[in-house]
């Protein structure tokens, strides 16, 4: 998820140049079904068109099958996707009468053109004749085709990132204080993780100098999706890139990053806050930091304030650093919000 060469390399969990793949030589591959489904999902529940007939949106995903991976064999990227899709769309006429009706993507595939997208739209089987079909067939259709683009457009672009690894040429001499660093974390990242006590067995933890850090960020969409995006395991599995466990109750457990992460939720109130005792691995055993996210709605965007408490001294700017990197700007950069 990091640039090669940036950020705590303890936050680090893919495959670097140093380690694996040498020169893109081997074939690597990303499944990115899971983000995909949730990304033609956020784009087609926004079609909306208007026009002297009427107004028409989606409103409904009545089926999303297919999948969708990523493979990078000698430096160069394969995209593989297929879908079909079915949507419902909801129209109100100038004078104020609903009709109800579907669109149909049967090709959605890599072997397809966008413009050459099979894509219909008709009324269910139940509703008169409308003038609101005849908008979306002349608008509908065209926006539901700009939408597909976009998905794939950021399938190639935003989200396959990463997929091509510095070849041993392009990769700077590291400082050997910096390797041995990375060694150490490779390491860590790659061993079975010692079984600690849970922050509800040891509320108290280990009396360590600890720090805290407060954060602000703002997503371009609503705070019931921030909410579900931190607390959905299918979710965190895919702003994380990499499995995760994620019990969202309160007294849940979580694990992330191949187990760099691991905490708890110690309070949820549904949309406006999140609290969790949180750890890093390399932290001391049985220590936890408190971490609350509080979700502000503002319409159209949503602000996140958190706070940090409990971080062990010398690990503030990193820990910062990893919740901006891993965690907003991820998230961001997944789900275009």
């Amino acid at each position: 998820m990091a640039k090669w060469g940036e950020g705590d390399p303890r936050w680090i969990v893919e495959e670097r140049a140093d380690a694996t793949n040498v020169n893109n030589w081997h074939w690597t591959e990303r499944d990115v079904s899971g983000w995909s489904s949730q990304r033609l999902r956020q784009l087609l529940l926004g079609v909306r068109v208007e026009g002297p007939e009427g107004v028409c949106q989606l409103t409904d995903i009545n089926k999303l099958d297919g999948e969708a991976s990523i493979n990078n064999r000698k430096g160069k990227l394969i995209f593989f996707y297929e879908w079909q899709l079915k949507a419902s769309w909801l129209g109100t006429s100038s004078g104020g009468v609903k009709y109800r009706g579907t669109v149909e993507v049967s090709n959605l595939s890599d072997e397809n053109d966008v413009d050459d997208l099979d894509i219909s739209a008709s009324l269910c089987k139940d509703q008169p004749n409308t003038p609101l079909l005849d908008l979306m067939k002349r608008t509908g259709i065209p926006e539901v085709r700009r939408v597909l683009g976009e998905y794939v457009h950021q399938l190639k672009s935003e989200f396959s990132q990463g997929m091509i690894l510095p070849t041993t040429n392009q990769l700077k001499p590291l400082p050997p204080e910096l390797k041995n660093q990375i060694k150490t974390s490779k390491t860590q990242i790659s061993s079975t993780p010692k079984r600690s006590s849970s922050p509800a067995n040891c509320p108290a933890g280990v009396r360590i100098p600890t720090c805290s850090f407060s954060l602000k960020e703002t997503f371009q969409t609503s705070a019931d999706e921030i909410y579900r995006t931190f607390i959905n395991q299918e979710f965190v599995q895919v702003f994380t890139r990499s499995a995760a466990v994620v019990d969202s109750c309160r007294g849940g457990r979580f694990h992330l990053l191949d187990g760099s992460i691991s905490g708890e939720f110690t309070q949820l109130v549904p949309d406006q806050w999140i609290e969790m005792m949180w750890r890093f691995r390399t932290w001391p055993d049985e220590h936890y930091a408190t971490v609350s996210l509080e979700l502000v709605d503002r319409g159209d965007e949503t602000e996140l304030r958190m706070e940090c408490r409990g971080v062990p001294a010398g690990e503030k700017d990193s820990t910062r650093e990893g919740w901006t990197r891993f965690y907003f700007q991820a998230i961001k950069q997944t789900f275009g919000y």
